[in-house]
């Protein structure tokens, strides 16, 4: 007697999502195990533990000998090893390039150096992410600030053209990448009502604003040609703000300044009486700080400065948000009032960018 038996034979990759979460999160096959096991999956698919133990391993043996081709996303494309789907190949790079929000809140604004990858031990205690993931992570941001740091033109186009990342992704990088060049302080204690997603934020207005590649300019500077143009602000630009310090340092203007938004705004906010006795103290305080940027450490403390001098301020005063909002569309449209003024451009580009970044870093 004979039988009949079919054959189907493949070479695709076979990439289990969960697994490969697993591996990704820094667990160990043993623990890796133990937890598809409390999902379930035995009950679910009638395999016994060797099976699945074996199945687990043989996944992270796969995911171990991509790794490689992960720090170099386009080689993973076009290697012929691994027959992956195209897919199933944007899911591997978008979610090994993935990060947590509570890791990346630690190290935002610090220098991707062996310094700082001392410190994942207590990272890790602190977030309660693993430490392998936490140096994948890290290990993720310090691999494409290296590939971008130096090349020219859109720091977003140039991070989705080396690693396949996602547009959300990508522009996620980029603010990390732009805060870790810059050095923006983000770790002193009234800094951390703010999210990842409000400094990403304000990145972009940066990046978009106050760049040497957001004016579309070169260097004149050979010297300076190495310079990126994303990733760096723009010095002149900074060296010419404090041209702005006439808006409080001339009492003539800066109380014309005052009768202009008080004008305007007089029956329409809820702080008013607030918003006119405080006026001069936030005129001076967001004037101030643009004064100042051109020292790197004034530079780094952008944002301390801004909840110290503006936000805390107002919030001390219980100014709702619309209010905030409302303040600040005047106060900046009015200076265009103010006949003595010559800085109306360099005043709108400073400006422009603050006012977003106030009402996002403004949680009433």
């Amino acid at each position: 007697m004979t039988s009949e038996l079919d054959i189907f034979v493949g070479n695709t990759t076979l990439i289990d999502e969960d697994v490969y979460r697993l591996w990704l999160d820094g667990y160990s096959v043993s623990d890796a195990v133990a937890l598809r096991v409390r999902s379930g999956i035995l009950e679910q698919t009638g395999a016994t533990a060797a099976v699945l133990q074996s199945d687990t391993m043989d996944h992270y043996r796969t995911f171990h000998m991509l790794e490689r081709l992960l720090h170099a996303p386009p080689k993973l494309l076009h290697q012929l090893i691994f027959q992956i789907p195209p897919s199933r190949q944007a899911l591997l790079i978008e979610r090994y390039y993935d990060f947590d929000e509570a890791f990346v809140r630690e190290v935002l604004g610090k220098k991707l150096s062996k310094g700082t990858k001392k410190d994942l031990d207590d990272i890790s205690t602190k977030t309660g992410i693993t430490l392998k993931s936490c140096r994948r992570q890290f290990d993720n941001f310090k691999r494409v600030f290296k590939v971008v740091e130096e090349m020219r033109g859109s720091l977003v186009d140039n991070i989705q053209q080396h690693f396949l990342l996602s547009d959300r992704l990508a522009r996620d990088y980029a603010a990390i990448v732009f805060f870790a060049n810059n050095r923006f302080e983000t770790g002193k204690k009234k800094l951390q009502y703010l999210s990842f997603g409000d400094f990403a934020f304000c990145a972009e207005l940066m990046i978009q604003n106050w760049t040497l590649g957001a004016v579309g300019e070169a260097p004149t500077d050979p010297d300076s040609q190495m310079d990126d143009m994303d990733m760096d602000l723009d010095k002149e630009f900074l060296q010419d703000l404090k041209e702005l310090k006439v808006l409080v340092a001339d009492k003539d203007l800066l109380d014309l300044h005052k009768s202009l938004v008080c004008t305007a705004l007089r029956g329409k906010l809820g702080v008013f009486s607030e918003m006119e006795a405080n006026f001069k103290n936030l005129s001076r305080g967001l004037v101030n700080v643009a004064a100042k940027l051109t020292h790197n450490k004034d530079v780094r403390d952008l944002f301390v400065d801004l909840v110290e001098k503006f936000v805390e301020p107002c919030r001390s005063d219980h100014w709702p948000l619309n209010d905030v909002r409302l303040f600040l569309n005047q106060y900046s449209a009015s200076v265009h009032s103010l006949d003595g003024f010559r800085h109306q451009a360099l005043w709108d580009r400073y400006m422009g960018t603050l006012r977003g970044c106030l009402l996002r870093l403004y949680h009433d």
